[in-house]
Order: C-alpha cells, then sequence, then structure tokens
C-alpha cells in the first residue's frame, strides 16, 4: 500500500470554499495537475478567448475527472479495494493491515474511509461546480451533460456507501454544507439524468456526427450517442437500487430508462469504460503486482470453481502455494487473519495478462444491463422473457471475457463449491474453512419462485461484474441478498456488525465531526441508527436477513 497523507489532501464535502481556494492557487500560478499534463502542458500567456474555439477552457478538467471515478492505485485501494470490493466477495488482501486490525474484519479505519469523501467531492464534485457549472450549463450544455452523468456515477456511489450525504446544497453553504436524505439524493440523480439525456439528444439531433468533446474523453472517444445509452443504464441500475423501499419511483425509472430512444447499453462495445490513455493504469494491476495487495476472495472461487466457469481461467489465475491447493482456484476468506507476507501471497489473484496495465476499468458492462432487464421482466413490468435476458446476459458476458458458454446455460446441477483452506486452523488463527451458503443451479427454472430466480440473477450478474464492479455488486448484494457470500472469518467490529447480517455501510469520516458537527448529526438521525458498519442505509430493506424478501 503507497501511503497517502490524507490530512494534506483532505479536501472534504463540508469545505468546498477550501476547493475553491485550491483551485485559484494553481490558477494564479499557472500550475497543471499531474492528471492534466498530457491534456494541457501550460495555458500561460493563453487567454480564455483562444482557448475557447476548442472547448480547451472547459474541456481540460474532464479527464481527471473521469480518471477519479476509479482512482489512482492509491485512491482505488482506499476507496474501493479495502471496503466494497472486500465486502462484495471479490478481493482480499495477502497484507496483514494494521496487524489484520482493517476494514477487512470490519475494524473499520477511518482513515481510508475518509478517502472516499475526499475523491469524491474534492476530485470530481468540486471542479465540475467551482470550474465546469458556470461555463457550460447553458452555454454548453452538451459539455454540462457529461459533468451530470460523470457526477450521478460518482456521487451514487458515495450515498451508497454512506447513506445521506451533502449533495443538493453544496457549494452553497461555505465553510458547512447540509446533508440530504438518500431518498432526496436519488431523486436528484434522476432530475439530473434527465438534463442530461434532453441535452444530449438535442445536440445529437442538431449536430449529427459532430464530436467536440472528443479529446477529453476517456470513455467514448467523444461519440454523444453512447454517452445517451450510458446514461439511460445508469438510470436504469439506480431504479433497482430503490426497488424494495419505493417500487413506484423504481419502476418509473426504470420503464423511462428502457424506452428512451436513446437506448441502452446492450452490445460489448458498448460498455462504458475508464480507457488506460493519458497515463492512467488499471490500478487492479497496479496493486497486485507492484505491491502486491491483492488476492481474490474465497466467496469468487466457490462459486466459479463450482460452476466450473468457462471465464474462470480468464478472470483468475490458479494458486501457486501453499502445497496442496497449486494448481486449484482458491481465494482468501474475507476476514481471515493473515501472516506477514508471503504467507497468502500465493493464492489466486486476477490474471494480470488480461487484467492488465491498460485494460479498461468498467463503469457499467452490457452483461449487467441484461441482468437489469432480467430482474424488470422478472417483476412483471415489460412483456420481455426474464429467462432470455437473463441468458443473453450470461452470453454477453462470455463473449466480453473471449470464452464460449458451452453447456453452461443449460446445467442444472453445478452449485457454489465448499471452500477449504489449507492453511487454517493454526496456532491463533481459526478454522476459514465453510461449506457453500447457496444451492443456486445456473439454468434458468421456470417452475421456480421468483426470489430463486432473482438470486440465478443477481449470482450471474456479480459474476460479470467482476473484477471492477466491486462497489455495485456490494450494493446488489445488501438491497437483494444476493449473491450468498461466506461471513468474515473474524469480526474486530466491537460488536457494532453482526456477523451473519455482514456489513452494511462505512461510518462517516471523522473530520465531519470536527468539522461540520450539527450537519452530520442530523444525517446520523436521518440514517436511522448509530454511525456505525452495522446500519442499514434507507434502500437495504433486506438488513441481512437469512431469508431475503424482494416481491
Amino acid at each position: 500500500m503507497k501511503k497517502i497523507n490524507l490530512k494534506d489532501r483532505w479536501i472534504g464535502a463540508n469545505t468546498l470554499s477550501k476547493y475553491i481556494l485550491i483551485a485559484a492557487c494553481f490558477i494564479l500560478l499557472g500550475g497543471c495537475t499531474k492528471n492534466f499534463e498530457n491534456m494541457n502542458t501550460s495555458n500561460a500567456g493563453i487567454t480564455k478567448a483562444q482557448l475557447q474555439p476548442d472547448f480547451n477552457f472547459i474541456g481540460q478538467y474532464y479527464p481527471s475527472i473521469q480518471q477519479h471515478i476509479f482512482g489512482e492505485e492509491g485512491d482505488y485501494q482506499l476507496c474501493q479495494n479495502l471496503n466494497s470490493d472486500c465486502y462484495a466477495g471479490y478481493y482480499m488482501s495477502p497484507d496483514p493491515f494494521r496487524g489484520n486490525i482493517n476494514n477487512q474484519s470490519y475494524s473499520l479505519v477511518d482513515g481510508w474511509n475518509t478517502d472516499v469523501f475526499g475523491v469524491a467531492y474534492g476530485s470530481v464534485v468540486g471542479p465540475i461546480t467551482i470550474n465546469i457549472k458556470s461555463a457550460a450549463r447553458t452555454a454548453y450544455p452538451h459539455f454540462w451533460a457529461i459533468a451530470l452523468i460523470l457526477e450521478v456515477q460518482t456521487i451514487s456511489r458515495v450515498t451508497d456507501y454512506y447513506g445521506p450525504i451533502p449533495y443538493t446544497k453544496e457549494g452553497t453553504a461555505g465553510a458547512t454544507t447540509p446533508y440530504d436524505s438518500q431518498q432526496v439524493v436519488y431523486n436528484t440523480f434522476f432530475a439530473q439524468l434527465d438534463t442530461a439525456v434532453s441535452n444530449l439528444t438535442a445536440y445529437t439531433k442538431a449536430n449529427p456526427g459532430l464530436k467536440p468533446f472528443t479529446k477529453f474523453d476517456m470513455v467514448y472517444g467523444g461519440d454523444y450517442t453512447q454517452w445517451i445509452k450510458y446514461a439511460n443504464s445508469l438510470r436504469l441500475r439506480l431504479a433497482m437500487h430503490i426497488v424494495n423501499i419505493d417500487p413506484v419511483t423504481a419502476k418509473a425509472q426504470a420503464l423511462k430508462a428502457i424506452n428512451d430512444p436513446g437506448g441502452l447499453i446492450l452490445a460489448n462495445n458498448d460498455n462504458a469504460a475508464i480507457n488506460g490513455i493519458l497515463s492512467y493504469h488499471n490500478p487492479i494491476w497496479w496493486i497486485g503486482t507492484s505491491w502486491t495487495d491483492l488476492a481474490v476472495g474465497a466467496s469468487l472461487t466457490s462459486y466459479l470453481s463450482g460452476y466450473n466457469d468457462p471465464r474462470t481461467p480468464k478472470m483468475i489465475s490458479p494458486a501457486s502455494s501453499p502445497a496442496g491447493i497449486v494448481g486449484q482456484y482458491v481465494g482468501i476468506r474475507a476476514g481471515t487473519p493473515v501472516g506477514g507476507k508471503p504467507m497468502y501471497s500465493g493464492y489466486s489473484q486476477p490474471n494480470y495478462d488480461v487484467i492488465s496495465e491498460y485494460s479498461p476499468m468498467i463503469l457499467i458492462n452490457a452483461a449487467e444491463v441484461w441482468f437489469l432487464k432480467s430482474e424488470i421482466a422478472l417483476r412483471g413490468w415489460t412483456t420481455e422473457s426474464a429467462q432470455t435476458d437473463y441468458e443473453t446476459g450470461i452470453t454477453t458476458s462470455m463473449a466480453q471475457w473471449g470464452v464460449s458458454a458451452g453447456s453452461y446455460l443449460t446445467d442444472k446441477t453445478s452449485t457454489q463449491a465448499d471452500y477449504v483452506d489449507p492453511l487454517t486452523p493454526s496456532a491463533g488463527t481459526p478454522n476459514a474453512s465453510i461449506k457453500a451458503m447457496s444451492k443456486i443451479t445456473i439454468a434458468w427454472d421456470a417452475t421456480a419462485t421468483n426470489e430463486q430466480n432473482l438470486e440465478r440473477i443477481i449470482t450471474q450478474k456479480w459474476i460479470a461484474n467482476f473484477p471492477s464492479g466491486g462497489w455495485e455488486a456490494w450494493t446488489d448484494y445488501r438491497r437483494t441478498g444476493y449473491p450468498r457470500l461466506f461471513p468474515v472469518v473474524v469480526n474486530n467490529s466491537g460488536g457494532t456488525i453482526n456477523t451473519a447480517l455482514q456489513i452494511r455501510r462505512i461510518a462517516y469520516p471523522s473530520t465531519e465531526y470536527t468539522s461540520n458537527a450539527s450537519n452530520v448529526a442530523a444525517a446520523v438521525t436521518l440514517l436511522g441508527g448509530p454511525d456505525n458498519g452495522g446500519t442499514p442505509i434507507w434502500w437495504d430493506t433486506n438488513k441481512g436477513q437469512a431469508t431475503p424478501k424482494n416481491f
């Protein structure tokens, strides 16, 4: 893990005024950040009028914003890999950070989780609010549309990590900012996506073939028709987040997304992803190869092995040690008290020949959208076949990984495998081996209950969202209860998180309590429980119960 001075880089949701000061300093000094080097080597002596024809005066901010959705390796590790990636069952580190008293065993590290706020508000919301909004909102609505999509993509993760967050009043309240309920935040997302789709649709109709955003675009190379699909697919995803708490709004927003003439991400060449250009490299590759801080999770390997999944050798590598599992696909169970490296370093890792230095970091892929459509059909909101959409989701994911589904779709017997950890139990280390949690099979079953078929859909969606979709996978797990994931081996939460129910959120940064105390206190009231990892957020109606209820 690279050490990051969080105190120095902290900007914070409640202190956008600090970002204004920092931004002003950069302008006065004529400086450029690392992320802009390839786009904007120096604007010294160049007037806004000179920058305006090629949109550099606003476009220069977009590459950094896009990169910070995931962040580079240090930010990605803290913002996603050591929380939602682990809680979703995708990864577990072989490094005993802080003597194994860390996020992975539910001892939430404030300094790590603060980075989620700092990156989102400081590196995404900050430049959008300060540098782009006034310049683009009216004069260049197509550029404003892209900013809105990127903001919704970023902040949807923040609210789903914490619950209530500062959003609608961001940048208007000086040194402190009130928090919004999640319901208000989600309704704001939908309104922002309305504006984004409307702006882009109007521009593409009036200016067919024009791509003024091309040189700033790390996702679609300036193709606004693809950004419309991305916005619609993001709306669809967010609609299903709230299906159990607000089904009326969820249905209305889902159908709006499906019926929009701009379409959805339905083919792999539509996938929304941050591409490895402008010096940005894949942070998963970096964390695994440069820091050796990464192994895959036991839940992932147990499903892939149990299902004999043809994507397995593309996704992950077999174990190289210890004896007894060499050549097998074996991950590390979350919360295992790992010894110092290289004790667990030989367990399965991502396949770095496929997940390489410059491979894209996927934001939303076509397979996920097909699984969303399948869930919607299962709920009776459309006349489509839930089975057809489910099977299309699987084959689309297989194609993304370059493999054939073969007989996978008709497999009626394979289930999640048991997990065996040959290094436990040992002196001072409890047994990490565990029986399979799920009996769900792969083949669609028309005689099964809706709940059983939803487990099928979400389990396959979870597999398809690996390797970079940990935050969405954790959201699905909390809202539906699926896939069934192994609990942590050791729970260091001090009783605030129930091992069986598993972690439901992360706590607010301590900096909020020192600089925005009254507003964060009001947020905890909105949350409806203590500010710890055991309190469910607004849309989390299942709350980890053993028998989920989604219908």
